[in-house]
């Protein structure tokens, strides 16, 4: 697939939505869909739909509209969600636990490897069939198997030298629940930042002023 450049994160965002919705059409037997029936089931306009596809080629075919099981796989070669990055899991506690337990990572382009934790109380159980490692033995786990990705999910206090020792060893890519600001030490990394409290916030903003959509 070509290099893309110059996109928009706005647009990059919107893609996962278009895939999850796609996929839903697919499963209930719709073939195909229009640019404007998509608009009314997202909320989007159809012009802002065409927009963002367009940005990766033309998809769909005037009069008719889109095929939803090819544009459903386009949209996920666009993702790259065949790629299985394999990734590591630093944190086994309850939020680390869910994670590793219901997320589905082969089916959105990852593969988790391994799970690490320091507290002696987590190490050597079992979450979803994997065994939690201890923290000291993340440089020989890191470089016999090579993982591009990890998941941070322990206190922010502690994630400045975990980041460091992981850094080292090649980890430039994070799923990152720790509120501790990587890309600032990092400029090379590639981070995906997750606020729950923030999400919360927001919503709670959303409830407190109902005209405010």
């Amino acid at each position: 697939m070509p290099k893309r450049e110059n996109i928009s994160m706005s647009v990059i965002r919107r893609l996962p939505r278009y895939y999850r919705f796609l996929t839903h059409l697919k499963e209930k037997g719709v073939t195909r869909i229009s640019s404007t029936e998509l608009s009314v089931k997202l909320g989007l306009t159809a012009s802002q739909i065409r927009q963002d596809l367009n940005c990766f080629g033309g998809f769909g075919q005037q009069g008719y509209g889109y095929i939803v099981d090819q544009l459903c796989d386009e949209i996920g070669n666009i993702l790259g969600l065949s790629n299985r990055y394999k990734t590591i899991l630093i944190g086994a506690g309850n939020l680390g636990r869910a994670i590793a337990t219901h997320m589905q990572f082969e089916e959105e382009g990852f593969e988790l490897i391994g799970i690490f934790d320091s507290s002696p109380s987590k190490t050597g159980t079992r979450i979803n069939g994997k065994i939690v490692m201890d923290t000291t033995e993340l440089e020989d786990f890191c470089e016999k198997e090579k993982p591009v990705m990890a998941i941070l999910c322990i206190p922010r206090e502690g994630v400045h030298s975990i980041l460091e020792r992981l850094y080292s060893l090649g980890v430039r890519n994070f799923w990152n629940f720790s509120h501790y600001d990587i890309s600032m030490r990092y400029e090379d990394t590639v981070v995906e930042n997750v606020h729950l409290n923030d999400s919360l916030m927001t919503l709670c903003y959303r409830i407190s002023n109902p005209n405010n959509k």
